[in-house]
């Protein structure tokens, strides 16, 4: 059995026992969370797709922690122009193992 959830604008195909890293929740660890933007669900051979949300189903998570991805480096430059820029970012996540999934 697994699901398809939306959070943080992507969508993640998830199963019990997965532990998946999402846009930051804001949780502190070891908190539970529950996804109620469910798009879908397949259980063997019934597969329930939603309009756009499959109706009362949720997916029910544990919190693991936060952390911050790998740094991107964005590097701006002008040709013949003198003009450099460098700028860094890490985009901060949040690690949640799946619990379970209701219909």
């Amino acid at each position: 059995m697994y699901a398809i959830i939306e959070t943080g604008g992507k969508q993640y195909k998830v199963k019990a026992g997965d532990e998946i890293t999402v846009e930051l929740l804001g949780e502190d660890a070891g908190k539970s969370y529950t996804f109620d933007r469910v798009l879908g669900i397949v259980d063997g051979e019934n597969t329930i797709i939603g309009k756009p949300l499959v109706a009362g189903a949720t997916v029910t998570a544990q919190v693991v922690g936060d952390g911050k991805a790998k740094k991107v480096i964005i590097y701006k430059h002008k040709s013949k122009k003198g003009f450099h820029k460098k700028k860094g970012h890490r985009q901060p996540f949040t690690r949640v193992k799946i619990e379970s999934i209701a219909k």
